[in-house]
């Protein structure tokens, strides 16, 4: 539990710290080096239509990665006043000790020491649990989160290219670029900050790919009506068409939650209760 409370506190500054960087990259770095370019016309040039990308990108993935947080699921246990009995209840609701007495789809999170329903699992990056409430607003934060480091994976690959003149038409190029840019680096035929370019670009490749899976992970289960908890505990879900389960969780307004981070426009979750 000691391990877990601390990875719930590294894991939130590691993301900031990570966005902080690829932020400072992007402003000071990648889109200053694209104003270099003489052959572009200053008003539709590749700096400013990146950087205006880059902007967007960002605004939604840490927008809904502050709603993530803020549109916390309801704690069930809340007012009660239990005490000591608080982790006894928590048993009984989610079916440890008592498998018949459990609530459909009801956990007792114990980092976040709340019961939640329609709970779907404990994001450590955020600090919190993630369900019905803030589902849609965790799925647009992976997707943007992964569509930002595409977008800082592409860019930081121009400025590599343009600094090492090399090219990345062969896929190989990118796979061996790492073992062979660590032996320049400490041979000193690599500047520190084109080493801690070409790290970042790997770590851009992972992050990204990490939250695209991730993003159609939780996609796939939406459109079943299921959550990552009901999957795990085998639990037997309602059969419903994909469109009222797409519906209870991004609303019937879901274009403009796609556009701008917003709380669950149209969703009727809340009035919503499984039988």
């Amino acid at each position: 539990m000691i391990v877990l409370r601390l990875l719930n506190i590294v894991a939130p500054a590691y993301f900031l710290c990570i966005s902080l960087v690829t932020f400072v990259l992007q402003i000071f770095l990648f889109i200053p080096s694209m104003f270099r370019d003489p052959s572009t016309t200053p008003l539709f040039s590749p700096a400013l239509l990146h950087g205006a990308l880059f902007l967007f990108l960002s605004a939604n993935a840490l927008g809904n990665y502050i709603l993530v947080i803020q549109n916390s699921p309801e704690d069930l246990g809340k007012g009660l006043n239990l005490g000591k009995g608080a982790e006894v209840l928590a048993d009984w609701l989610d079916g440890s000790r008592s498998p018949g007495s459990a609530l459909p789809s009801t956990h007792f999170c114990r980092l976040c020491a709340r019961v939640t329903q329609r709970h779907d699992h404990h994001c450590f990056f955020t600090g919190n649990c993630i369900g019905s409430r803030n589902m849609r607003n965790f799925i647009m934060f992976c997707l943007y989160t992964s569509l930002a480091c595409l977008d800082s994976l592409v860019a930081g690959m121009a400025y590599i290219s343009a600094a090492l003149s090399m090219s990345f038409a062969n896929p190989l190029a990118f796979l061996t670029l790492l073992p062979h840019s660590i032996s320049q680096f400490f041979s000193g035929a690599l500047l520190s900050s084109e080493m801690f370019v070409i790290l970042m670009l790997y770590l851009w490749l992972g992050i990204g790919l990490a939250c695209a899976g991730f993003c159609c992970h939780q996609m796939l289960l939406i459109l079943r009506g299921q959550t990552r908890y009901q999957l795990r505990k085998g639990m037997v879900v309602r059969t419903r068409p994909w469109r009222e389960n797409l519906q209870e969780v991004f609303g019937k307004r879901w274009l403009l939650g796609l556009l701008i981070p917003v709380l669950n426009v149209g969703s009727d979750y809340r009035r919503q209760k499984e039988k």
